[in-house]
């Protein structure tokens, strides 16, 4: 019997990358069989946050790869925020519990790419008391 690959994705920008974001993406693959990672670009971070990241997108992306948790990294498109969906195809994204961009209308678009079938899934926080980013460069700077 031929096994089917799930492939599951995520987003973020992954500027300080740490426990939660390990663990964000421990849980991920356990939904799949190949993890694709995608990276908010630098100019992208700047326009959503309000602030640009303290590390390069190359930075952060090679951070990514580093820790050997993803099957694929790769860079978001700045014309569209979509492309690595309509590209990739995957079977389930996951979501941060406290991730909001580009969520608000992203069943809409899968439906519009007919990917109707991609699930959504939110994961569960890992100690945002200590692992969250903001609360970390708080203590850096």
């Amino acid at each position: 019997m031929n096994r089917v690959n799930k492939k599951v994705m995520v987003f973020g920008t992954f500027d300080i990358f740490h426990e939660g974001h390990r663990n964000f993406l421990k849980q991920a693959k356990k939904f799949g069989d190949f993890l694709y990672v995608l990276i908010a670009r630098d100019q992208t971070v700047l326009e959503v946050k309000k602030t640009p990241p303290l590390n390069l997108e190359s930075q952060r992306l090679l951070a990514i790869k580093d820790s050997g948790l993803a099957d694929k990294v790769i860079l978001g498109n700045l014309r569209d925020k979509y492309r690595a969906i309509k590209k990739y195809q995957p079977d389930i994204i996951c979501l941060g519990y406290d991730q909001n961009s580009f969520n608000n209308c992203l069943k809409e678009k899968l439906l519009e790419l007919n990917l109707g079938t991609t699930k959504i899934i939110r994961l569960k926080p890992f100690k945002p008391n200590i692992y969250k980013t903001s609360k970390l460069k708080k203590l850096l700077f």
